[in-house]
């Protein structure tokens, strides 16, 4: 039976904390909706607020719709009269953090295949253009791609992969115009300037070259879930009905990906989950040949692949929960055939692998630090990259040609911007290409103080955090200070530097990044001891991490902060149930905070991946659990801090109904007099507006919330 739905905009009267105004209050209508789970009945009043992706995009919206729509529409009028006294320091901040930045900037520039290529950026633009030379730096500019002029006109325009044949003559570009990553593929032939017919729609943006320079292969996205499940062939100048599907994920558990290797040997087909991967490899000379599986998928055994001379080399979990080094012949490439190359430390996590001529560099964390290890292939020599600040993070990145003795990096740190270093593998010299710039001559990293503390959480592990505050800051417990994390994913949220993150620190701000578990910064452990039905240790830790602070008088509740986005909304949601007095203000991003209902349905973008992650709540247990920490689930009748809330209507990660119920929710509950907003941004999806710029408005309305909440008014 369906419950015809009515929205209401009721007219509860609240006072402006700001203001004498008198300002209306968005209450939506409550709409019993039941749902029973092993005996176990919810009521979500809520419920009605989901959409289709079909409403969604109807040219005439039905009565449901339009309901959804008049909601969003009154929660983003009621943010805007809220914050209307902030007007002009947003303005301020905005202009303060695009103010830094070097309008007229250039990537340090790529060698690739004869050409240089580089992305510049001219002044006033929101979108770069893609060039490239021949030969040298010297050489004339080719613009390939104009991201101004492709980006006219459209509300939101993002360029997903990039991908040049290798005669150098054709670009492969993926464009998504909706923000929910489903990317559309154009082609370019460079020689001659024009756009070709071949138009691929509805794929993940990846776009990979065989080796004749004319056959593609690409991956497609299930049409309702977007999980990336199909991979096909397509060759230049051909319908896109006659192209050919070479692979199909049959499991709604796993997604496929498709690359070349370094060497542009092999294809390779990547499947994957989060506990078990499996890949198929193909000669990339021979695009129309037969797919071969390196080692047939298992549970829980997880691998990764790179190709030099007669050997894959393989990073493997396989009897190693910090993962090691194996080889093994292309012609035998089971796992009968690995011999260890790198053993496993318990105490070193083996993260990635770049593969030279003459070298191999691999990336360990220990101690929950980055490590660049050097190793030659034709002795025993080996040394580490040396890194000075108590915190950081290094990476390497741009590396894609084999015959160099030379390694790009990339160094960061709380206080040190993005710099960009060439390392002589052979004789230990370094080059400094670029270093971020900070306009507004006031910068300087000696300006400010970075740490690195243990926390000590509940059950007596330590947790380390990263901190910066400007120098000067007294730490006698009035600092206000802002508490960041994620803690999901085996994601690793490393020390870097923000020059947006200025604004705050030089109004008297402190930033933490507390490393919880759930990434992976500590190792493999520290990811496993914060998912499924351990979940609650993430929050546990995050929680902890605040109580320490006030303790050892970096702040106190009346000043300390909280913000996390996506699967660290839910980290938000989690923390402002357990322990709401503990925050002033908390910033919950695009937050995943139904679980429960979202992991029952399979039907939503990316549930069928997420089980091993979260766990199933079809299994009693796991929805028992679920349950007990989910956001929306375990709103009560209490006092919540104040609270800013960011979501995108075309959210394909994190759907926008989720944030939408929480506050609907929140709302009915709260039983406070504090701040409780959400800005629901029409136009995007989950990364937020697009364009270099349009971000830094959301930003400077998250920072004004902040600073109002202090009393900083400038």
């Amino acid at each position: 039976m369906k419950t015809k739905i009515y929205f209401i905009l009721a007219l509860v009267i609240t006072s402006c904390s700001k203001s004498d105004d008198m300002i209306q209050v968005p209450v939506a209508k409550k709409v019993e909706h039941k749902i029973t789970t092993h005996g176990d009945t919810r009521v979500d009043n809520y419920f009605w607020m989901r959409l289709s992706d079909e409403q969604k995009n109807a040219k005439n919206p039905d009565k449901q719709t339009q309901d959804v729509m008049d909601y969003l529409t009154a929660e983003n009028e009621y943010l805007k009269e809220k914050m209307k006294h902030t007007e002009g320091l947003q303005t301020k901040l905005y202009d303060e953090i695009v103010g830094r930045i070097k309008q007229e900037d250039e990537s340090v520039p790529v060698k690739v295949n004869g050409y240089v290529y580089y992305n510049r950026f001219e002044k006033g633009q929101d979108y770069g253009l893609y060039c490239r030379k021949i030969g040298n730096e010297d050489a004339a500019e080719e613009i390939m791609l104009n991201g101004p002029e492709l980006a006219k006109n459209e509300n939101y325009f993002a360029i997903g992969g990039q991908s040049i044949s290798e005669n150098n003559e054709i670009i492969a570009y993926s464009i998504d115009l909706v923000s929910r990553r489903q990317y559309t593929i154009h082609f370019k032939n460079l020689k001659t300037g024009e756009v070709l017919s071949d138009k691929i729609e509805n794929t993940t943006g990846g776009i990979t070259w065989a080796n004749d320079n004319k056959t593609i292969f690409y991956t497609k996205k299930d049409p309702v879930t977007l999980r990336s499940y199909q991979i096909y062939r397509h060759v230049l100048g051909t319908e896109t009905s006659k192209d050919v599907l070479v692979y199909e994920e049959k499991d709604d558990t796993f997604g496929c990906s498709i690359y070349k290797t370094k060497s542009r040997k092999y294809l390779m087909i990547s499947c994957y989950q989060t506990l078990s991967t499996e890949y198929l490899f193909l000669d990339a000379d021979s695009p129309n040949g037969e797919w071969k599986v390196i080692q047939p998928r298992k549970r829980d055994l997880e691998y990764s692949v790179e190709h030099f001379g007669d050997d894959f080399y393989i990073i493997t979990n396989d009897q190693a929960k910090n993962f090691r080094l194996m080889k093994t012949p292309v012609t035998q490439p089971g796992i009968e055939n690995w011999k260890e190359v790198i053993a496993h430390r318990p105490s070193v996590y083996l993260e990635d692998l770049d593969i030279f001529k003459n070298h191999m560099v691999v990336t360990e964390r220990k101690g929950g630090l980055i490590q660049l290890r050097v190793m030659a292939w034709e002795s025993d020599q080996e040394h580490y990259i040396q890194f000075n600040d108590p915190a950081y993070n290094a990476y390497t990145f741009s590396n894609p040609e084999f015959d160099t003795d030379v390694l790009r990096y990339g160094y960061t740190s709380m206080r040190t911007p993005q710099s960009t270093f060439d390392y002589n593998m052979t004789d230990r010299t370094q080059e400094l290409k670029k270093q971020q710039a900070v306009l507004g001559g006031e910068f300087s990293e000696d300006n400010y103080d970075t740490e690195r503390i243990m926390s000590t959480s509940r059950d007596g592990v330590e947790v380390p955090m990263s901190i910066v505050y400007r120098k000067g800051t007294k730490l006698d417990g009035n600092a206000p200070l802002l508490l960041y994390a994620y803690g999901s994913y085996g994601y690793s949220m490393d020390a870097s530097f923000s020059s947006i993150r200025l604004s705050l620190l030089d109004r008297g701000f402190i930033m933490v990044i507390a490393h919880i578990r759930g990434g992976q910064e500590m190792g493999r452990h520290w990811y496993e001891d914060g998912k499924l039905l351990k979940k609650k240790n993430t929050f546990y830790d995050f929680i902890d991490c605040g109580k320490f602070l006030i303790k050892e008088k970096y702040t106190s509740s009346e000043h300390l902060y909280a913000q996390g986005g996506s699967a660290g909304g839910l980290l938000m949601g989690a923390v402002i149930n357990m322990a709401p007095e503990l925050w002033n203000g908390v910033i919950a991003g695009v937050p995943f905070v139904d679980v429960i209902s979202t992991m029952l349905d399979e039907s939503i973008p990316l549930t069928t991946g997420e089980f091993d992650e979260w766990g199933n709540p079809k299994d009693e247990e796991y929805y028992k659990y679920i349950k007990s920490y989910s956001p929306y689930d375990n709103i009560e009748k209490k006092a919540y801090p104040n609270l800013l809330i960011t979501t995108g209507y075309w959210d394909s990660q994190v759907q926008y109904w989720e944030p939408a119920k929480w506050i609907a929710k929140l709302r009915e509950y709260k039983t406070d007099d504090n701040l409780l907003i959400m800005d629901c941004n029409m136009d995007v999806g989950h990364g937020g507006a697009s364009g270099r710029f349009q971000r830094y408005k959301e930003v400077a309305l998250e920072y004004a919330f902040l600073l109002d909440l202090e009393n900083i008014t400038n």
